[in-house]
Parts: structure tokens; C-alpha cells; sequence
């Protein structure tokens, strides 16, 4: 990164460099910061330690400060050769948070050395914004929507620019970890290079992921716009559906502009083409309240009970149907690291996973 900044700024001499805006950093900002943030782990480096010890030479030198303000060709490969692979006490445990940070750093790249691979890192980092997207019910990730759904979007990748990037690097990366586990399949790559022969490869799942994030976005777009009709009303409000609604539901993803085959697999995919779109355009606040009206009626539920039942509202609110499996993950876990048996009874426990049953159960009837 320094590097193809420092190249970027002798390509630029003469010309003024671009003030901040909208809150980014300048390109000169950045290349200071990575550098003080570089220097600061090879500070950190244990000179006693039997890895270390025998490249001290090359870590005493990085580990003044004056010696990044100016890195010459030398510089950069003996921090190569000799430094990036040591060990530092600095440490970052959340390896999904440095996945992403590998992956924004290969856009930025590819911005600044004018690489070929920039789409495909693009179609990465934004089916990583649209996975985000879908758990607005949490409330570190509701607080960063604007710039998730932002991100998501083609709009914000018009003219993008480095900064750019790397403040939505900076305000999304410890939230990737938030995204289910069963919804992580994004690709990432972080292997060098290596120039051979070209040959063409085909990577099904990924491209029909790829073709499957643009097929939802477009759904749920066309859906919300079309919110009035009938047999969306019904999905919404937790109705059962009939014949008639399903086939309305599946002319209405037609019209959205999904193929067949993409219908099929989402149909598939989710286990019910009315669960699909339900987990598109969510559920209505009054109906979610409403299925769990009777779990609390006539009970003293405490507060923590009725904190726990409001996430799950929001949960289906936002994603229109939940796995019971969700009770044990991200953000129920927060508050209840043992589960939902930690503040409710057994049986009662029961009765919540046969609430979010049957309200799955109306969705693909």
C-alpha cells in the first residue's frame, strides 16, 4: 500500500493532492497512518525471540519511525524478505475482521496500480454488505446501515476512490464476524501471484452466488415497491397462503427479473418460495408482536424475557422467518451466552422454537 501510494505521489508532483471530504482520509493521511500503524508492529517485534532474533538487524532499522517517511526500492524488499513474516506482540485475534482487511487492500490496490482484478474484489466486498445488510437487527450493525447499504449498492462504487474504501474498511470490519455462519461463503484470496499460463476457469458456485446476491437485491427492491399487492400483504401480516398467492409471489420475482432456474434454487435454497420472499420484505412489526402475544400472556415476563422476545421481533422483522439455531448465535448470545434456557424455563424455551415454527410454516404453506 505505501508503496503504490508513494508511486501515486511522484506520479502526481506538481499537482495539488485532493483535499479531505466526506469525512475520508486524504491519500497522504492514509500513507501516514499505515505507516505509523506498520512501524508500530515491527516496534513491537521481540527481539529475543529465537524467530526474530536473527533478522534484528532489519527490525532495529523499521523500528525507528524516521525510517518510514522515505522507503526507497532497498527498503521495501528488505521489509519483505526480511520482516512481514516475523512474529509481533501486537496482535489482532479476529481473523474474519483481517480477511476483510486483505480483501479491501487488494481494491485499494487495484485502484492505485490500475489492476484487472478490481470487479471481482467489488462483487466480494458487496455481497459481504448485502450478507450485513440482512441482520439490521443488530444494533452495531443498525448503527453503520447507511454506509452497508451504500456499499451494497452500484451507486457508491461510481468513482470510488481509495479513502473511500478504506473508511468503510475501518467502520465495517469488526462486524463481519456478525454475518451467521451458514451465510459465510464469501471468497477470499490472499495467495501471491504467480504469472503462468492464462487458462480460463469456471467457478460455479461462486459466479451462481455472484448471479444469486444480484437476483435478491433486485427482488427485494421490486417487492418493496410492489409492498400493496395482496399475497405480499399476507406473507407480511403471517397469513396463511394459498395456491393463488404462491403463484402471484412467483410472477411478481418473474417480473423482478429472475430466470427460472434462479427462482428454482432460491425456492430451494430457503425451502419454500413464500420462506424466500419472506425473508426478502421481512415481517410486519404487529404481526411478529402478535405471534408472540400469547407466549407472554398471561405470565409475569421479566425484563430480560422481554428484551430477549423484542431481538427476536426485530429478527423476523428484518429477515421474516429465524432458525432456532439463531437463539444461540449473535445477538442472543450477547445476553445470553448459555442460550435462551439461561431466562426462561424449559418448556417455555419449547414453546418460543414452536412459535418461529409455525410462523416458517405460514410462509411456505
Amino acid at each position: 500500500m505505501i508503496g503504490a501510494l508513494d508511486q501515486r505521489s511522484k506520479d502526481d508532483i506538481g499537482r495539488p493532492e485532493p483535499q479531505p471530504y466526506g469525512g475520508h482520509l486524504s491519500e497522504g493521511q492514509l500513507r501516514k497512518e499505515t505507516a505509523a500503524l506498520l512501524h508500530s508492529q515491527v516496534a513491537a517485534m521481540n527481539v529475543d525471540n529465537f524467530v526474530v532474533r536473527p533478522q534484528r538487524r532489519f527490525v532495529d532499522k523499521f523500528s525507528q519511525a524516521d525510517a518510514w517517511q522515505s522507503l526507497s526500492p532497498e527498503d521495501f524488499h528488505e521489509l519483505s524478505e526480511h520482516v512481514a513474516d516475523l512474529p509481533t506482540t501486537l496482535l489482532d485475534s479476529d481473523e474474519e475482521a483481517k480477511r476483510f482487511d486483505m480483501l479491501v487492500l487488494r481494491a485499494q490496490l487495484a485502484i492505485l496500480q490500475a489492476g484487472t482484478g478490481f470487479n471481482g474484489l467489488r462483487e466480494k466486498i458487496q455481497r459481504i454488505a448485502g450478507e450485513l445488510e440482512e441482520q439490521i437487527a443488530i444494533p452495531a450493525i443498525k448503527a453503520q446501515i447507511a454506509l452497508i447499504s451504500a456499499v451494497a449498492s452500484d451507486d457508491w462504487w461510481e468513482d470510488v476512490t481509495v479513502p473511500m474504501l478504506e473508511t468503510a474498511r475501518r467502520r465495517l470490519r469488526e462486524l463481519i464476524k456478525l454475518i451467521p455462519k451458514v451465510k459465510k461463503k464469501i471468497v477470499y484470496t490472499d495467495f501471491a501471484d504467480e504469472l503462468g499460463e492464462m487458462t480460463e476457469v469456471t467457478l460455479p458456485q461462486v459466479t451462481a452466488g455472484l448471479n444469486m446476491a444480484k437476483f435478491k437485491e433486485k427482488a427485494r427492491v421490486f417487492l418493496r415497491a410492489h409492498e400493496n399487492h395482496l399475497a405480499l400483504q399476507r406473507l407480511r401480516r403471517n397469513q396463511s397462503l394459498t395456491a393463488t398467492d404462491l403463484e402471484e409471489l412467483e410472477r411478481m420475482l418473474v417480473e423482478a427479473g429472475g430466470s427460472p432456474e434462479l427462482i428454482k434454487a432460491a425456492t430451494e435454497q430457503s425451502e419454500g418460495l413464500g420462506i424466500f420472499i419472506r425473508s426478502l420484505v421481512g415481517l410486519e412489526r404487529e404481526a411478529a408482536m402478535q405471534a408472540f402475544s400469547e407466549f407472554v400472556s398471561g405470565t409475569t415476563a421479566t425484563p430480560d424475557q422481554i428484551e430477549f422476545i423484542n431481538l427476536v421481533v426485530e429478527e423476523l422483522i428484518q429477515n421474516g422467518v429465524m432458525d432456532a439455531s439463531r437463539l444461540y448465535e449473535t445477538p442472543f448470545v450477547d445476553m445470553c451466552p448459555s442460550g435462551p434456557e439461561t431466562i426462561f424455563l424449559a418448556d417455555q424455551v419449547d414453546q418460543l422454537v414452536t412459535v418461529l415454527d409455525l410462523i416458517r410454516a405460514r410462509a411456505a404453506a
